[in-house]
């Protein structure tokens, strides 16, 4: 039986000894397609980076793919929402790319045939490959953000983590991009964080609400309860070109 692709249990974080996630528990079986959802500041981040390893969890045990996520970090890829990349540097797509096989390679040594031919299947399975010469500031947003993804895939992932993915993205990209991550994810774990709650529905799997605490719906359906807990406020959804509203208006107590 295969171990969960992430196992949270009683996980709490603070920053500067302000709860960001309390009490959180999440268990998410490998080949999941994970939407995270919630306000700005809710812990959605956070919550990526505890199962990266980037952060230590104040309480509470994590573990991916049976390990802790230290351990795990090279079964993983990882596409942040800000990579702070300068676009003015001269280099190509291709070599921004093979940045995701440095953890294989080693600084200080030279990329094998096969560093190159998994950066290879990773652009092409982007629909970036022509661009490879390319000089990466060259690039649209939609197209960079391809080439980030690429890169991430290019560890040959069994979890692809994603944070906002489609933020500053045309809406034909966003649209490609799920489509994309749907057939991806017929061999990868996918976590995403998303706002786009109305495209993103019509792909995952499973979905988990957070704000603080986590509520988490295997089905993938998003109720008016998890959206209450999340956001607070009323959401409209945009389905097939008509909004409608999932939560009925209230007010603040």
């Amino acid at each position: 039986m295969n171990v969960p692709a992430i196992d949270m249990k009683g996980v709490w974080f603070s920053y500067d000894k302000t709860p960001i996630l309390k009490d959180v528990t999440l268990t998410l079986k490998q080949g999941d397609f994970l939407a995270i959802l919630g306000p700005n500041g809710g812990g959605k981040t956070t919550l990526l980076k505890l199962s990266l390893g980037l952060l230590k969890p104040d309480r509470g045990e994590i573990k991916v793919l049976g390990e802790s996520p230290h351990d795990a970090k090279y079964r993983v890829g990882y596409v942040p929402q800000n990579t702070d990349f300068n676009t003015t540097f001269p280099i190509s797509v291709m070599d921004v790319a093979m940045m995701g096989r440095l953890s294989r390679s080693r600084i200080g040594r030279r990329y094998s045939l096969d560093d190159r031919s998994k950066v290879e299947a990773a652009l092409k399975n982007t629909g970036i490959w022509d661009y490879r010469n390319a000089l990466i500031g060259s690039l649209s947003g939609g197209q960079r953000q391809r080439v980030f993804i690429a890169r991430a895939l290019a560890t040959d992932p069994e979890i692809l983590f994603l944070d906002e993915p489609t933020a500053s993205v045309d809406p034909d990209f966003e649209m490609d991009l799920f489509e994309f991550l749907r057939e991806l994810n017929r061999k990868v774990t996918i976590v995403t964080i998303t706002h786009d709650v109305g495209v993103i529905s019509r792909h995952v799997k499973s979905v988990a609400c957070v704000n603080r605490t986590l509520i988490f719906h295997e089905q993938g359906q998003i109720t008016p309860e998890m959206l209450d807990m999340a956001y607070h406020c009323p959401v409209d959804l945009i389905a097939h070109g008509i909004p409608h509203r999932v939560l009925p208006t209230h007010t603040e107590e």
